[in-house]
């Protein structure tokens, strides 16, 4: 009998499915490095866009498990229409064998990749249509192994379609397949603009002193460390808020400061109220192989809520966003445009001409067009 126990995880209602044995009919299978319950970003805002015209299994990386729970799964339904998979199994290439237990159809119309590392699975030919969503370049990511590069390589040799998240992810994949398309992540706009309005500023950052210079994501070997350090060792008048959870990073590594303040994970559903509190929002990445084509959703959220925004020299931010975000490359650089962000007018007229010209709908219906001339959906 199917277990109805509700989860609540990041404002996400989840309802446990793993007893419930019985295969389901999917019309795509998504397989993803990231979980559906961290920070929600490119995956979540598609899929579940996706969802609402198609059902969907999203398949993530294996989890831990007793000897005796080996081939089965945790099943979560997200909405009737989208399901979360956690298999129980030693290796990605495994999850072959759960699948029939899953999925009742020997063919499934689309198989969408998130990450070459379950390019075995292609194997099973059970894809009509198998589309890439590059959204990062993780060969070059810290503990990446060697072999995904030629995994990639059979991935895209075997995709139908190559969508890209950034312009510069784009540049890279058009030469390796002929239908690459580049789709740079979008905005929710309506969401992150719920700061412009009389929301509520949540208690573990209402109580830090101004000027708040924040961000959020993953805080992981993407941000420049040494750099956060130095600014609030140069600005001990300005916070320094970090809002995120810590990956392949430990505790220990992180610069520590009466102006620095690690808030942890939150959820998307309180993301607005946080960067209400922002005086001014930051993208402290450094400059590196995994930073190298990366296209921050963030840029567009904090443009939606109506902040200045100071980032390093991010060659898709510099590119597309250089008119209205101050660019830095030095701690002093950096505290200058702290002086310069708290005391000139916001680019409120730039800001609304680019957010006038995307949007996570927008880019999903574009996809969905592209799609459907490849599958009978």
């Amino acid at each position: 009998m199917e277990n109805t126990k509700t989860e609540q995880k990041g404002g996400i209602s989840s309802k446990d499915l793993s007893t419930n044995e019985k295969a389901q009919y999917y019309d795509m299978i998504v397989f993803c490095h990231l979980r559906w319950q961290f920070v929600y970003q490119r995956p979540q805002h598609i899929i579940s866009r996706l969802s609402k015209n198609l059902k969907i299994l999203f398949i993530e990386e294996p989890v831990g498990f007793s000897p005796e729970e080996e081939y089965t799964a945790i099943v979560n339904e997200i909405t009737p229409q989208l399901h979360i998979l956690q298999p129980k199994v030693q290796h990605i290439n495994d999850i072959t064998k759960l699948l029939p237990t899953y999925v009742s159809n020997s063919e499934v119309s689309i198989g969408w990749f998130y990450s070459a590392a379950f390019s075995p699975l292609l194997a099973t030919n059970l894809f009509d249509t198998v589309i890439y969503d590059c959204m990062d370049e993780l060969s070059l990511f810290k503990g990446a192994p060697q072999e995904l590069i030629d995994q990639e390589k059979y991935l895209m040799s075997k995709a139908d379609i190559v969508f890209t998240g950034g312009k510069s992810l784009y540049e890279s994949k058009k030469l390796m397949h002929d239908a690459a398309y580049c789709f740079p992540s979008s905005v929710d706009e309506a969401h992150f603009a719920q700061a412009l309005n009389g929301i509520a500023v949540p208690e573990d950052i209402a109580t830090i002193q101004s000027p708040i210079v924040g961000y959020y994501g993953v805080i992981d070997e993407r941000i420049d460390l040494e750099l956060l350090r130095s600014c609030a060792e140069k600005s001990p008048e300005v916070s320094f808020v970090m809002i995120g959870p810590l990956a392949k990073i430990q505790d220990h590594e992180l610069p520590r400061s009466k102006n620095i303040h690690y808030l942890g994970m939150k959820s998307y559903e309180e993301l607005p109220g946080y960067l209400k509190a922002f005086d001014i929002a930051m993208m402290p990445f450094a400059l590196n192989d995994a930073t190298k084509f990366i296209s921050p959703t963030k840029t567009l959220e904090y443009m939606a809520a109506g902040k200045p925004i100071i980032s390093t020299k991010i060659k898709d931010v510099v590119r597309d966003y250089s008119e209205c975000v101050y660019l830095i490359e030095t701690a002093d650089e950096f505290c200058d445009a702290i002086t310069k962000a708290t005391s000139e007018p916001l680019k409120t007229k730039e800001y609304r001409e680019i957010l006038l010209n995307t949007s996570w709908d927008a880019t999903v219906a574009k996809m969905s067009s592209l799609i459907k001339t490849s599958t009978t959906i």
